[in-house]
């Protein structure tokens, strides 16, 4: 059961579902496994989460 794991900002429920579909379909046609094995997580991080370059992303 191959699990695809992204880590993302904030997402809304159409891009989530968009991520979910089209992962899940590039990853079956390159694996060569059926769609219905892979499970999808997505982890969404607010800004102030962040650190890139020694700022939060919340700060630039």
């Amino acid at each position: 059961m191959p699990v695809i794991t992204i880590e993302a900002g904030k997402l809304n429920k159409e891009q989530k579902r968009s991520l979910v579909t089209e992962l899940t379909t590039s990853a079956s046609t390159i694996m060569n496994v059926p769609e219905s094995a892979f499970i999808v997580l997505i982890k969404e991080s607010e800004k102030e989460n962040i650190g890139l370059g020694g700022q939060l992303l919340s700060d630039r």
